[in-house]
């Protein structure tokens, strides 16, 4: 880390920035390396941060946690997932509960690790709860692949992937005025290329930067964006992440992710139903689906939050303005999903 060139470029960006300027840091990791590293405690306060929707465990619906508990009342059923979503609540309770009750629950770093456990218990059911967006999807899909090749009969996956460009789009319809320029998530640029963020630019006129996770990187994307707003005329969209991200992408995790996916509508929790801002399986692949397996259907829940998780994945509040941060609401004793994952606002605010 050159610590004299990340001094010189904040001088710069607070030298240069004399009016409001609102950035986005779509993607949670972004959120978690801002705490980490102290950046906004280094900016003028006209440079201000906004968390985004990019935490995949805050924006998993309450329904897709209960149609996990809802599984597990089968007896037979072992249920696989990421470590962070077993804390999360559904509208009453979360899958840890479940666990508390003796279910079946094994938190698991890879979907692979799922089809061992099928092909070790073939007398259960293996079920893997799937939350992500376009970086998870293709692993994934290449699980749900494997599968079907080994003919594993006995697992299925819940899966709760997102799209990025939708919930930006419906970020940026509602709050044109708002956000005066996003830092767009590498990881997911990486899989689906430079050009699926040139839309920011394109459709709305306000500076868009594809950046690493690193301070220099996030620095980088906030130096970019000021210098775009107070320099009319200069670049609006610019890929910082080139060590990474390519044009079009990785175009085997993008064949593998269309080979089994199609895009659907789904529910964001805390923002509500966004058209296309999802993945489900092809008709080909069903067979694996565990809300057919299951015959469960996701039905929209109210958000019976007490905290202002919906203003604060879209960007319009701090964690610090809801009356619950801190409080009642905390890391150990969580009120909301926010607080849950490390990638979560609330929880960066909180640990930073």
């Amino acid at each position: 880390m050159d610590e004299n060139l990340i001094s010189r470029m904040i001088e710069e960006i607070n030298g240069l920035n004399k009016q409001e300027t609102k950035i986005m840091e779509v993607c949670g990791t972004h959120t978690y390396a801002i705490g980490k590293y102290g950046i906004r405690s280094l900016l003028n306060p006209e440079t201000q941060l906004l968390s985004g929707p990019g935490c995949p465990v805050c924006v998993t619906s309450e329904s897709t946690i209960d149609a996990a508990i809802k599984i597990l009342e089968n007896d037979n059923v072992i249920l696989t997932t990421f470590g962070d979503l077993v804390r999360v609540r559904g509208a009453y309770e979360s899958i840890l509960d479940q666990r508390i009750k003796s279910k079946t629950v094994k938190i698991l770093y890879t979907p692979f690790e799922a089809l061992e456990i099928a092909q070790n218990n073939k007398d259960k059911l293996v079920v893997f709860l799937a939350v992500g967006f376009e970086t998870t999807a293709p692993v994934i899909a290449s699980a749900i692949q494997l599968a079907q090749k080994k003919n594993i009969l006995n697992i299925y996956f819940l899966c709760s992937l997102k799209l990025m460009p939708p919930v930006l789009k419906f970020i940026l319809d509602q709050n044109r005025q708002h956000i005066h320029g996003m830092i767009c998530p590498g990881h997911v640029a990486a899989v689906m290329g430079e050009e699926y963020f040139q839309f920011i630019e394109q459709e709305y006129d306000i500076p868009a930067v594809i950046a690493g996770f690193e301070a220099m990187d996030i620095i980088g994307a906030i130096y970019t964006v000021v210098q775009s707003r107070n320099n009319p005329g200069t670049k609006k969209f610019e890929n910082l992440y080139r060590r990474s991200v390519r044009i079009h992408g990785n175009r085997i995790a993008k064949e593998t992710m269309n080979e089994v996916f199609e895009v659907s509508s789904a529910e964001w929790r805390g923002i509500g139903y966004i058209q296309d801002s999802a993945l489900t399986m092809k008709a080909s692949y069903a067979q694996f689906d565990a809300l057919k397996r299951f015959n469960i259907q996701l039905l929209p829940q109210p958000n019976r939050s007490q905290c202002m998780c919906k203003e604060i994945l879209l960007g319009i509040k701090k964690p610090t303005a809801c009356n619950m941060f801190g409080t009642g609401c905390i890391p150990e004793h969580p009120l909301g999903p926010c607080m849950i994952s490390s990638e979560g606002a609330c929880a960066s605010y909180y640990r930073y």
